[in-house]
């Protein structure tokens, strides 16, 4: 791309309104197929972009009207990406998790990431359990939380559910590091200045989010808010990056039981709670029963 490198034009297309993870990737291989510039695109109708990149009619005109905007708008824009560290990588990229896309069949286009990457090479683990889970459920989260932890595994969490932050609140206790995965935008869970730790409890054992210790993962736009199909994209993501899950009350046929099937069925480690209806089912597709 003569305007921009890789790695600024795969942001370009992700910052275009309407242009998804999955859309970008398309474009991208796209484009390397037959050697499009940035330039190459401004200068291509809607209707000669939605053909050439199979996309939607509206999607089609909002990369060809963001092609013709000023390229120092975008400078603006990735300004406080760059000077505050997030990096993004799509499925293109040799660096995209490996993790996650040997066990997922359509993971998430693009990620942003913020904080410290080696954790991805880290032994992972995540701690399910369904909304509403009771009180003893959160007890035995929290202390599968708190194994994982004292064994030296990272917990792979969310930020938003009591459930989750049961989970992620138990790293901060040891000093340890854990990935938290948004439903968000980076600046919508951690602040314009990415430093708030993202849910009341996490505060009240660190001041600040320390990008030095933990990772953040996010596949929406750094601004973007949160919309009501995002959590199952965020709780595929914690599967997805976890080298083991353990479920806690988790509901029949329910997103969090689907997830841990499609553990099994990557070859991962999936214990699960006798306080999950389906527990003996799931043990009979491989999942190990842990007693409460």
């Amino acid at each position: 791309m003569s305007e921009l490198n890789r790695r600024d034009f795969a942001l370009w297309l992700a910052m275009t309104k309407g242009i998804g993870g999955k859309s970008v990737t398309r474009i991208m291989a796209r484009c390397d197929l037959l050697g499009y510039t940035r330039a190459d695109l401004r200068r291509l109708v809607p209707e000669a972009i939605q053909q050439e990149f199979n996309l939607r009619k509206a999607q089609a005109e909002a990369l060809a009207a963001r092609a013709r905007e000023s390229w120092d708008a975008f400078e603006r824009e990735i300004e406080p990406l760059n000077r505050l560290g997030v990096t993004w990588v799509t499925t293109a990229d040799a660096h995209y998790p490996e993790r996650l896309e040997c066990f997922d069949p359509d993971p998430p286009g693009m990620l942003f990431l913020y904080g410290n990457q080696n954790l991805l090479k880290s032994k992972t683990v995540c701690v399910l359990s369904s909304r509403n889970t009771s009180p003893a459920g959160l007890d035995l989260l929290e202390r599968l939380a708190e194994e994982a932890v004292l064994a030296g595994e990272v917990i792979v969490s969310g930020h938003d559910t009591p459930e989750y932050q049961r989970a992620a609140v138990v790293p901060l206790r040891w000093g340890a590091p854990r990935i938290l995965c948004l439903d968000r935008g980076l600046f919508r869970a951690l602040g314009e200045d990415l430093k708030e730790e993202p849910f009341r409890a996490a505060r009240l054992w660190r001041y600040e989010f320390d990008p030095r210790t933990d990772l953040v993962v996010s596949p929406f736009r750094p601004a973007a808010d949160y919309v009501g199909v995002n959590n199952q994209v965020r709780d595929r993501l914690i599967a997805g990056l976890s080298d083991r899950i353990d479920a806690v009350e988790i509901s029949p046929a329910g997103n969090m039981e689907r997830y841990a099937r499609m553990a099994l069925k990557a070859g991962r480690p999936v214990r699960i709670s006798d306080r999950s209806v389906a527990h003996r089912l799931m043990e009979q597709h491989g999942a190990t029963v842990l007693a409460s």
